[in-house]
């Protein structure tokens, strides 16, 4: 039943997960409402909720109903994305062996393989924890194509391209390291520092993947990005050092999700690193190598994603992130038990890390 917010009672139990205006999770389905989850959604703005139905007027919680909804509205799904996530690694080795060999993608293969995950992926609304599910330890090259066609799929969509566009732009994100396909793999999988000379076989890939992309698809912006998502706006990049719009926008787009996704991400060379410092890190960089008003959209559309989230504090202290500041991106309200820390205000104390799961 559907109830209005001031209509709702102790007890109540929510039928359906509830996201706010910026697609953000703020309570789950199964939820058993109390008062400060009613405050909770009087700070999303949030008017109308779905709830199990009462039985009467003095109902009990019935456990077996909450796990019921649980099971049908979150479990379900992600074991759908799970599943399509598995074949995605799957199907995207095997293009990538067939890019090796003969030089060229089937477009009927990408669409076969990224298409039905990025439909079942926009079922997702969280984004921060859609990324740790799509994080494993091995297969890093398959896993970090897949992830970042996700971002320049989501990226694309903030930056306000069509949805035909930003699927098209997924489409060169998934493809933009293809070109790794010529390149050894003990080379690409080295633990440690690479050699000058390693480096720059490392740097062909961006060439190569340009190759064959233009061999299998007349379109632009798929050869661009593979060529050009190395480049950097300060002219720091590869392979050719092309500076501010001379590298193409969405080659620009991919850039930014390709720094987020690999930094994120467990390599054999470097551990993976919290996502809120993730961002923080590329704010710093986009004053010098990524795209500054693309990089400000992927930070504040990520950073409600944060929210909800338990955010351990420099002081050892461990909290709940209550809301975000509109200017000071990375010091939001923080809830400790019955105490609030303003981070915009109190200096001193800053998130060390986010704690998922």
């Amino acid at each position: 039943m559907r109830i209005q917010l001031t209509d709702v009672k102790e007890g109540d139990i929510l039928l359906r997960d509830i996201f706010n205006d910026h697609g953000t999770l703020v309570l789950s389905a199964g939820t058993v409402l109390k008062s400060k989850d009613r405050h909770l959604l009087e700070r999303h703005q949030i008017d109308l909720i779905d709830i199990i139905e009462r039985l009467t007027p003095q109902y009990s919680i019935d456990s077996m109903a909450v796990a019921a909804v649980k099971q049908s509205s979150k479990n379900t799904s992600r074991e759908q994305l799970i599943n399509q996530y598995e074949v995605a690694i799957q199907h995207t080795n095997l293009i990538f062996e067939h890019a090796a060999a003969e030089g060229i993608v089937e477009d009927s293969d990408i669409e076969e393989t990224y298409l039905p995950l990025l439909n079942q992926i926009q079922k997702e609304r969280d984004v921060v924890s859609l990324l740790m599910l799509m994080n494993g330890e091995e297969d890093y090259t398959y896993q970090h194509s897949i992830q970042v066609s996700v971002l320049s799929f989501y990226l694309a969509s903030w930056l306000g391209y069509s949805e035909e566009d930003a699927k098209r732009i997924g489409k060169a994100g998934y493809l933009h390291d293809i070109g790794k396909c010529v390149i050894k793999r003990e080379l690409i999988n080295k633990p440690g520092a690479l050699t000058d000379e390693e480096f720059e076989q490392i740097k062909q890939h961006t060439l190569a993947g340009q190759q064959i992309v233009s061999n299998s698809f007349d379109d632009e912006w798929l050869s661009l990005a593979a060529l050009q998502h190395h480049e950097r706006m300060d002219g720091s990049g590869y392979p050719v050092g092309l500076q501010g719009d001379r590298i193409h926008e969405v080659a620009r787009i991919v850039a930014v999700a390709d720094v987020y996704s690999a930094m994120i991400s467990n390599r054999v060379y470097r551990k993976k690193q919290d996502l809120f410092s993730v961002l923080k890190e590329m704010h710093q960089m986009s004053y010098s190598q990524l795209d500054p008003h693309i990089t400000h959209t992927f930070i504040r559309k990520m950073l409600p994603n944060f929210l909800s989230k338990r955010a351990k504090l420099n002081d050892g202290r461990v909290g709940i992130i209550i809301m975000n500041h509109h200017t000071e991106f990375f010091r939001p309200l923080i809830q400790l038990d019955q105490q609030f820390i303003d981070l915009s205000k109190n200096r001193s104390i800053e998130i060390e890390e986010i704690m998922i799961g």
